[in-house]
């Protein structure tokens, strides 16, 4: 009988690690943030599509290393801690945090230190918001979740794309939107760390390919009652966000 130990070293998956690893080809660190009520959707695009870069190496990165739930029932055990992260990394990734998280003066000190610290940026969803209280998008064009524009541009931001208009660069800043948005911006940053071949083998590996089945997830092609519900259940935590004063978002250098 076929054992697994405890450091997950699947057998059946060691030649695809292993060449995708690629002997002799620098590490890639890649830090996600993983705290309390963080939104796995957020970073599940994150993950699946940075664990196919050469010499990939994930951080699932807290303040400790106690399971955290990710929202909602989604339980998971950071791996990296603030302070045994790496001095510097490839990529750093934010999804969406709960306004307790975000307004944790800790995780802004940390997040913005590293961020400086790090090749790429990359936002998601209301996770931008978060990169926005460290100061990290002053000037800058981002995309993030519908409900969040004002919040966006009084942390800030100079534009924010709207629903539905796909990945924000700017400089070495990477944002989108939720759910495939986390798949869509991390292809962008492989192309921008590997190229363009890179990042379709990657497209191509996991088959990302939406087929929306009622093309109604923007808000100019949704039902108008169903964005305005949707807006009524956010606006709550939108606001929440904002206990973090806006004057304080340090611009960064």
């Amino acid at each position: 009988m076929t054992t697994i130990s405890e450091t997950n070293d699947i057998p059946s998956y060691a030649p695809f690690r292993a060449n995708m690893a690629q002997a002799g080809k620098p590490v890639f660190r890649v830090g996600i943030l993983t705290g309390p009520g963080f939104v796995p959707m957020d970073m599940v695009g994150v993950q699946t599509v940075f664990s196919l870069a050469p010499g990939a190496e994930l951080h699932f990165l807290w303040k400790n290393q106690e399971l955290v739930e990710g929202f909602p029932g989604w339980w998971t055990k950071p791996s990296t801690t603030f302070s045994d992260c790496p001095e510097s990394l490839d990529v750093l990734a934010v999804g969406m945090h709960p306004p307790e998280v975000q307004n944790d003066l800790e995780v802004i000190d940390f997040i913005r230190d590293l961020a400086r610290r790090s090749r790429y940026v990359v936002g998601v969803c209301n996770g931008v918001a978060l990169l926005g209280a460290a100061g990290l998008i002053h000037g800058k064009t981002v995309a993030s979740n519908f409900a969040a524009e004002a919040l966006l541009h009084d942390l800030g931001a100079s534009a924010v794309l709207p629903s539905g208009g796909g990945v924000a660069v700017d400089g070495n800043l990477f944002t989108a939107g939720p759910g495939i948005g986390s798949f869509e911006v991390s292809l962008r940053v492989i192309e921008a760390a590997f190229g363009r071949e890179m990042a379709e083998f990657a497209e191509f590996a996991i088959e990302y390919d939406p087929h929306p089945p009622y093309g109604k997830a923007t808000v100019d092609k949704a039902d108008q009652a169903v964005v305005g519900q949707c807006r009524e259940l956010l606006s709550s935590i939108v606001e929440l966000y904002r206990r973090t004063p806006v004057d304080g978002a340090v611009p960064s250098k």
